[in-house]
């Protein structure tokens, strides 16, 4: 296992690693009528974690496939496929892309990076927990990943909605992100 001491922190040395998406999750929850949460993920996307010799220059470059959008009710998925959310079809990636790495602490760090949704980008920083590194079963070099984040979806574009007869909206403006993850070494 190629690793070194950095800030406390046992971590890998420089090189490329690739999320493993087999133990992997891009999640998202949003609230449904003001009062209860749905959640959802992407089951198709890939990406790459650049390590750097200087851990504060690492970058980070992820693509999900829109249409990959997952909640586990069919109608749903499809009307978030559609142009009233994702427009898969006219936009079929969301992508992230870091910018900088801010404010580590021991494990912990932002990570900001450019987010885009619908052809439109915005900074968003994602608080991240760096999980550990090892060497898997099969002797690939892996590090743990957990990250998070709050996005305004209109601010992407993704401005529909309805009215409730109570007061409030069917789906929230505000839109957590979660994600759980493996990468693994390339070089």
């Amino acid at each position: 296992m190629s690793v070194r001491e950095w800030n406390g922190q046992t971590i890998p040395t420089a090189g490329t690693f690739t999320l493993d998406v087999a133990h992997t999750r891009v999640g998202f929850v949003a609230k449904h009528m003001m009062v209860s949460k749905v959640r959802g993920n992407f089951e198709k996307f890939d990406g790459t974690i650049t390590v750097a010799e200087e851990p504060l220059q690492s970058s980070v470059d992820v693509t999900l496939e829109a249409a990959s959008i997952t909640t586990h009710v069919g109608d749903r998925d499809n009307h978030l496929r559609s142009d009233d959310f994702l427009a898969a079809d006219k936009y079929p990636q969301i992508t992230f892309k870091s910018l900088r790495v801010e404010s580590v602490d021991g494990n912990e760090f932002t990570l900001v990076g450019e987010l885009t949704i619908r052809d439109v980008t915005k900074e968003v920083p994602l608080r991240v927990e760096f999980g550990g590194a090892a060497t898997n079963p099969w002797g690939q070099e892996i590090f743990g990943y957990s990250a998070e984040t709050e996005i305004d979806r209109e601010a992407f574009g993704l401005t529909w909605n309805q009215a409730l007869e109570t007061g409030g909206v069917l789906v929230s403006k505000k839109i957590k992100i979660e994600i759980e993850g493996e990468a693994v070494r390339q070089a």
